[in-house]
C-alpha cells in the first residue's frame, strides 16, 4: 500500500473531513496509507511540503495572502476546502441563556493572541458590534496552555475549537454560550493545500476520490458513528463528548458537501483579513487556489 504523508497545523475534531480520511477507511480503498503528524508549534505545515516531508497538509487561505503580502508566489496551493465556517467557541463559567456578545467587554477572556484564530474573532466581535479593545485578553499559548490556563481559573470565557469546549461542559467547568462561526458566517476557514506538482500525479487523484467519500460520509453518518471511528485518534476525549462536537459541526454546516474552495469563501476571508488590515491588496483567486484534482 502507498504511503500518503499528512501534516496538520492543528489537530482537532474540526478538522474531521480530513481525519476520516483515514479512520473512516477512504484512503484505504484507493490504496493509500496515511503517515501522519502533526506541525511543531509555530511551525507552519506548509514548511513539510517545501522540504518534501508532507504530500497534503491542512493549512488555510491566509497563509497564501502572507506570501502574497510579502511580495512572494506561494509555493503551495489550496486546492479543497475542509472547513467553511469559523470551527471556534465561546465557553462560559456558568451557563448563560441569555449571553450577548457584549458580555464580553470588560471581561477576561482566555484566547488565541495571534494567527488566524484572533483575526477571525476579531471580525466577529465586529460582527456583533462590540468592541473588541474592551476585552481583557489572556493570551497563555496554544491550545493546550488556553484550555488548562481556564481549568485552573483564569478567564470568565475561554475561545477554543472542539472538542475542548465539549469536554469542559462534560466536566462541569464551563457552559459553551457561542459559536463564533455563526457570527461570522461562510467563508474559507480552512483549506488542503499541496505542492502544485502533487495535483498532477494518481496519488493526489487518489486522494480525492477518498476525500469526496468522506465528505459525504461525514454528512450523512450518524455523529456517534463517526466519534467511534475517530476516537483512537482523540485519547483523551470522552467519546460521548467526541460525538456532541461532531453533531454540532454537522449542525454547524461547515462540512459543506462539495470539495472546491468557492469563490465566495474565498472572498469572505479576503474581507476579514482586509478588515483586520493585515491584507496589502485583495488577491485574485487563482493566485491562491486551484480546482482539486479530478477523480
Amino acid at each position: 500500500m502507498e504511503k500518503i504523508r499528512i501534516e496538520f497545523t492543528l489537530f482537532s475534531a474540526f478538522y474531521s473531513p480530513l481525519i476520516a480520511t483515514f479512520a473512516g477507511g477512504f484512503l484505504k480503498e484507493e490504496g493509500l496509507e496515511a503517515d501522519w503528524t502533526v506541525s511543531p508549534p509555530g511551525v507552519s505545515a506548509i514548511a513539510a511540503l517545501e522540504q518534501g516531508k508532507a504530500d497534503v497538509i491542512q493549512s488555510t487561505l491566509s497563509r497564501g495572502f502572507g506570501a502574497l503580502d510579502g511580495n512572494e508566489k506561494p509555493s503551495e496551493v489550496h486546492f479543497a476546502q475542509i472547513n467553511e465556517m469559523d470551527g471556534f467557541f465561546l465557553t462560559a463559567r456558568d451557563a448563560d441563556a441569555d449571553f450577548d456578545w457584549k458580555k464580553l467587554e470588560g471581561a477576561d477572556v482566555v484566547m488565541f493572541g495571534a494567527g488566524q484564530p484572533l483575526v477571525m474573532f476579531k471580525y466577529a466581535c465586529h460582527k456583533a458590534g462590540i468592541d473588541f479593545d474592551k476585552i481583557n485578553a489572556i493570551t497563555p499559548g496554544g491550545a493546550a496552555a488556553i484550555d488548562t490556563a481556564f481549568r485552573d481559573g483564569q478567564g470568565q470565557y475561554v475561545q477554543q475549537q472542539g472538542p475542548f469546549p465539549q469536554q469542559l461542559q462534560a466536566d462541569g467547568v464551563g457552559h459553551v454560550v457561542a459559536q463564533v462561526g455563526k457570527q461570522i458566517g461562510p467563508c474559507g476557514f480552512s483549506s488542503l493545500a499541496a505542492l502544485p506538482e502533487w495535483l498532477e500525479t494518481d496519488m493526489a487523484r487518489a486522494f480525492m476520490r477518498a476525500y469526496r467519500k468522506t465528505r459525504v460520509w461525514m454528512n450523512e453518518t450518524p455523529a456517534a458513528e463517526i466519534a467511534r471511528a475517530e476516537k483512537p485518534y482523540f485519547p483523551d476525549t470522552d467519546e460521548a463528548v467526541l460525538a456532541d462536537c461532531i453533531a454540532t459541526y454537522q449542525k454547524l454546516g461547515c462540512w459543506t458537501p462539495h470539495v472546491e474552495i468557492t469563490q465566495p469563501a474565498y472572498e469572505a476571508m479576503l474581507d476579514i483579513f482586509e478588515y483586520a488590515g493585515g491584507l496589502r491588496r485583495r488577491y485574485d483567486y487563482d493566485q491562491v487556489c486551484a480546482l482539486p484534482p479530478s477523480g
